[in-house]
């Protein structure tokens, strides 16, 4: 007898597609039939699970930020020194220069630009944003010597910084300047923006 498919992940595979076909085609690229066609199921499959086109971008952002925080909570938990074995956060962002990270780049990138326009996924985006914050501002604590004895708004200002930094960086790769990839480079600006900043 033949295994159903397992409902969950069947929609996993389908918004992994959905990102495929935002990296290459870009948001207006985006259809169900497409994204049927690049999972290798039936026509009709994606249209069954995501009845809508804003259901399909909904649950494909809500896809990746779901991997981009798995990303950052394992640089999180090496900055605790929890792993050694952990990659760190410049390991992180370098890998999103390469395949197959940079795919999710590329369409996170699109539905960063989306969202200016679409209500489905607006809130999401917003949302994510502010997950990531407390995931930045967590690993500059474990970061920073002395880091949990510094004000809250000096920590503050400084995931701020880091984030914004590493948002560049992956705008850069989105469009194509792999011009800052290397993992020592970006670990090194990193700690020298953090260095520079005035704690008083």
């Amino acid at each position: 007898m033949r295994r159903k498919p397992d409902g969950d992940q069947r929609r996993r595979d389908l918004c992994d597609a959905a990102i495929t076909v935002l990296a290459a085609q870009g948001a207006k690229g985006l259809s169900h039939i497409k994204v049927d066609r690049t999972a290798g199921v039936a026509e009709g499959t994606t249209s069954a699970y995501f009845r809508t086109r804003s259901a399909l971008l909904a649950a494909t952002t809500e896809r990746v930020v779901e991997l981009d925080l798995m990303a950052l909570q394992t640089a999180r938990n090496a900055a605790a020194g929890e792993d050694l074995k952990l990659p760190r956060l410049a390991d992180v962002v370098a890998a999103a220069s390469k395949e197959p990270w940079l795919t999710r780049a590329k369409a996170r990138y699109e539905l960063n630009m989306l969202a200016t326009r679409e209500p489905a996924i607006s809130d999401l985006v917003r949302r994510a944003n502010e997950g990531f914050v407390e995931l930045y501002r967590d690993m500059m604590l474990r970061l920073l010597p002395g880091g949990r004895d510094l004000p809250p708004s000096v920590v503050d200002d400084l995931s701020a910084i880091t984030q914004t930094f590493i948002n560049g960086l992956l705008g850069r790769y989105a469009v194509g300047d792999f011009s800052i990839s290397d993992p020592e480079d970006i670990d090194r600006l990193i700690r020298r923006m953090v260095a520079a900043q005035d704690y008083s």
